[in-house]
């Protein structure tokens, strides 16, 4: 299985995800690319910076989210998600 994830682009580092109202911080990983080119549209829709999709192997960046204490969810194809207009950044740590 393959996942995408969204990013700054051209940085290395830093990736989109949500906050919530107690500043816990979730990343999202697609399933499916063409869904996660159509969330960046709606991020770029919403003004926010130049964004990207890559490519991330589903087992390494589960790992990381474990290893750091980072949340995340896996967005499928069945999945309806659309930016929140509050409590989302970019993360750089």
């Amino acid at each position: 299985m393959t996942m995408y994830m969204i990013t700054p682009y051209g940085e290395e580092d830093g990736a989109y995800a949500i906050a919530n109202s107690h500043g816990d911080k979730t990343l999202y990983f697609f399933q499916d690319e063409d869904d996660a080119e159509r969330f960046v549209g709606l991020l770029e829709a919403d003004d926010y910076p130049e964004m990207e999709v890559v490519e991330v192997d589903p087992q390494l960046a589960i790992k990381a989210c474990h290893e750091y204490n980072y949340r995340y969810t896996i967005i499928s194809p069945d999945d309806f998600v659309i930016p929140p207009r509050k409590n989302d950044f970019i993360q750089n740590d």
